[in-house]
């Protein structure tokens, strides 16, 4: 089931604090990275924060600069991102600034939180999804019921530790202050858990006056058919490697990532890579990997294109490279059309042995933009 690109977004002192325990609120950063954060507003859906930080800061959370206002209507998009509060409990103030600015606002909560929230007359759509706080259940009402895409979330660190312990955060943009906190009794940005696998990948840096944004992807891929936003990291990288291959009218471009279960990539390959004008995506990527390296067995190949379960040009095609790698889990975003080879199936290949093929077909069309000439 597709969900929202879900960004965390948090300023941290240097010692991993959101706020010191004093009346006013610390301000971490300053009006060059107040403007960046409008700006990413500006290309959310939506912006969500839970209850904690309504209590705490009253916050409007408002897309500030006219001009980005225009450009969402002028896109066809409503003037301010849906805002959207989370709530197990239900119990919020009514006449916060929350609730009063802005555009629409949904309240996610448990069916208990719903009862609370209509009792004390909360200003928004309510929505209960069950006895217990579902994330997975709150990310797919607002994927499938309310259209978004591109989910900015704002705090606090409760709701930015659970969204990373559930392994449901596509990225981290986190903002580092030069100052010390140093108080155990404020609050941190990420609480005790059992956080998602692997170590981050640092995309981008970009320094804003006194401070530096650092951009993360998770790297860890999801297990069977359970899908993690790493995979749609990893199957992005495997479309933008389709686009390196030469073009050919008598072949598809395809690009391929091995990636261990740690969220190391083990290699890379694209179809005519070097020169070969029939080395497949697969076949150029497992062709760089030891054989003996025992992280193969958990790995998962990324493909543009569903793996060939046929091909002329090798005796081997790459479902049948997959498996003799000892790997068992595929993601891919395109399933092999007639254009070649009749009744391909490479899927079919691998779950016959045991492997998992998960399609993700939300990045057909990335997958296909490098095979246009081939419709021709």
């Amino acid at each position: 089931m597709p969900l929202p690109h879900v960004l965390l977004s948090a300023a941290v002192s240097l010692d991993g604090y959101l706020d010191d325990t004093g009346p006013e609120r610390l301000l971490l950063s300053g009006p060059a990275d107040f403007d960046r954060v409008d700006e990413v507003r500006a290309r959310a859906d939506a912006i969500l924060v839970g209850a904690g930080t309504i209590r705490a800061d009253n916050p409007r959370l408002l897309v500030n600069s006219a001009e980005r206002r225009a450009a969402r209507v002028a896109a066809g998009k409503a003037e301010y991102p849906l805002k959207v509060a989370v709530s197990g409990g239900g119990e919020l103030d009514p006449a916060a600034r929350f609730w009063h600015t802005g555009g629409e606002k949904v309240l996610l909560t448990t069916d208990d939180g719903a009862r609370r929230a209509r009792e004390l007359g909360i200003g928004a759509d309510v929505v209960a999804l069950g006895p217990e706080l579902d994330w997975h259940a709150a990310l797919e009402y607002l994927h499938d019921r309310r259209g978004v895409r591109r989910l900015m979330v704002e705090g606090g660190g409760t709701v930015h530790s659970q969204l990373l312990q559930r392994e449901l955060a596509d990225e981290l943009q986190l903002v580092l202050a030069p100052l010390l906190v140093g108080d155990p009794a404020a609050p941190r940005l990420f609480g005790p858990g059992a956080y998602q696998r692997g170590r981050l990948a640092l995309v981008g840096t970009r320094r804003i006056e006194d401070v530096v944004l650092m951009r993360y992807r998770p790297t860890a891929p999801g297990t069977g058919e359970r899908v993690a936003p790493a995979d749609r990291y990893w199957l992005e990288v495997a479309c933008e490697l389709a686009g390196l291959c030469p073009p050919s009218q008598t072949a598809f471009s395809v690009g391929a990532v091995v990636v261990a279960a740690d969220g190391s990539e083990l290699a890379r390959g694209y179809s005519r890579e070097g020169g070969d004008p029939v080395v497949h995506a697969e076949e150029a990527a497992l062709a760089k990997t030891d054989p003996s390296d025992a992280r193969l067995a958990g790995a998962t190949v990324y493909s543009s294109l569903e793996p060939c379960a046929r091909r002329a040009s090798r005796p081997a095609p790459c479902a049948r490279l997959i498996l003799d790698a000892g790997v068992r889990r595929v993601v891919t975003a395109w399933r092999e059309p007639d254009t070649f080879v009749a009744g391909a199936d490479g899927s079919g290949v691998l779950a016959a042995q045991g492997a998992t093929v998960v399609v993700l077909p939300e990045y057909e069309e990335a997958a296909k933009a490098p095979n246009r000439h081939l419709e021709r």
